[in-house]
């Protein structure tokens, strides 16, 4: 008898350790000085939740704000100087708000896709862009954003613009993009 007490207590225990807990709301702030402020309460999606199957969040409006052209988050590019791999300071505020997105949402995954011009040899490149790429996510994981969650792929020159003649179409090609799984 008590080996059949012992074990319903562990299978007891077993599934409570399974439940769910409840995650807290996250304001959303977009930040950047060309738009007006916007802020909005992000809930992430339930499993059950009809309307969202991707495991995006909504807001209360049933707006994503990663597609919200009024939300930070709709940007999704870093851009780099020549042959550099530094975040500028001015794209700390999208840097920011896409990790306190990914805090927000532990369910779902970036990946930052690294791009450099076509200047240099191919490896250089892919090279090049693997490092800004990991540039970027270094800076989310100091914000506290799960490994798990972001994936880094280079590009290097192939998406770049073909003939690019002058400085300002070769900056164009110089990013890192973050994209998000499922969508």
């Amino acid at each position: 008898m008590s080996k059949s007490l012992l074990v319903s207590v562990l299978l007891a225990a077993m599934l409570a350790a399974c439940s769910s807990k409840a995650v807290k709301e996250a304001p959303v702030v977009d930040k950047t000085p060309s738009a007006p402020a916007v802020t909005e309460t992000a809930k992430p999606a339930m499993a059950d939740d009809s309307a969202t199957t991707t495991g995006a969040t909504q807001t209360d409006m049933s707006v994503n704000p990663l597609k919200d052209p009024n939300n930070i988050l709709s940007k999704r590019s870093v851009y780099f100087d020549f042959d550099k791999d530094e975040v500028k300071p001015e794209y700390r505020p999208l840097v920011e708000a896409h990790a306190k997105y990914l805090v927000a949402n532990p369910a779902a995954k970036v990946f930052i896709q690294g791009n450099s011009d076509e200047r240099g040899t191919r490896e250089y490149n892919l090279s090049l862009g693997q490092r800004r790429a990991v540039a970027v996510k270094k800076m989310l994981s100091l914000l506290g954003v799960q490994d798990k969650q972001i994936e880094t792929v280079s590009f290097g020159e192939e998406k770049a613009t073909p003939g690019c003649k002058d400085d300002a179409c070769y900056q164009q090609n110089r990013h890192a993009d973050f994209a998000y799984e499922n969508e």
